[in-house]
């Protein structure tokens, strides 16, 4: 029997939205989840430039650093190279159910769109819907073009759910963590997972 919850993978692109990959995989683990982590090369600059974090692009070295940085115990995180085809999210016989790409830039919205699977992160995505798992796409782009907008509708009819990095105000927020906890929450809840991030609508002092 497994230690951990479930296994999850969570996917970075290159679209600009670090913090709430990087809120969602800290509340992953700290829940006892196992987490498959995909990073493309773009979003390796993007953590860097908006968050600070200088991921190596070896892959054990990088999950070395993730896990450190969010004291996950051993096997709980793992980072796949982009061209790791071994690994388990590359086949519909041992990926995850469920998988989410947060930040999700337009380009891999239309690559999963068209199940292009010309690197790891969007064979993953491929297999999932393949298999009819759970594949949350959240898209950080702005305005949307009728591209992106006609590729987001083909997904959604697969079953696909698009949560747009769109983040509420009525919890009141104080902070950029507080409007970052508001997406991650939301991703949370579609993938069933119990949390306390923010305070639920109806629930505040009127």
């Amino acid at each position: 029997m497994s230690e951990f919850k479930a296994t999850i993978t969570l996917a970075f692109s290159g679209a600009s939205g670090a913090p709430y990959g990087l809120r969602l995989l800290e509340v992953l683990i700290a829940q006892g989840y196992q987490v498959y982590v995909l990073i493309s090369s773009a979003a390796r600059v993007v953590l860097d430039v908006e968050s600070n974090v200088k991921l190596s692009a070896n892959e054990e070295k990088a999950s070395a650093q993730l896990s450190e940085r969010f004291l996950a115990t051993p096997s709980q995180l793992k980072v796949f190279g982009k061209e790791n085809w071994f690994s388990p999210v590359a086949s519909g016989s041992a990926a995850p159910k469920k998988m989410v790409v947060c930040p999700c830039s337009a380009g891999t919205v239309s690559a999963i769109a068209i199940g292009a699977s010309d690197n790891l992160l969007e064979r993953a995505a491929d297999v999932v819907i393949k298999e009819k798992g759970q594949l949350i796409l959240v898209p950080r782009e702005t305005p949307f073009s009728e591209i992106h907008l006609a590729n987001m509708l083909t997904l959604a009819r697969m079953g696909v759910t698009i949560m747009p990095a769109a983040p509420g105000f009525y919890h009141n927020p104080q902070c950029i963590d507080d409007l970052v906890d508001f997406m991650v929450a939301r991703i949370l809840d579609h993938l069933g997972i119990e949390h306390q991030l923010m305070q639920r609508w109806g629930y505040g002092e009127q």
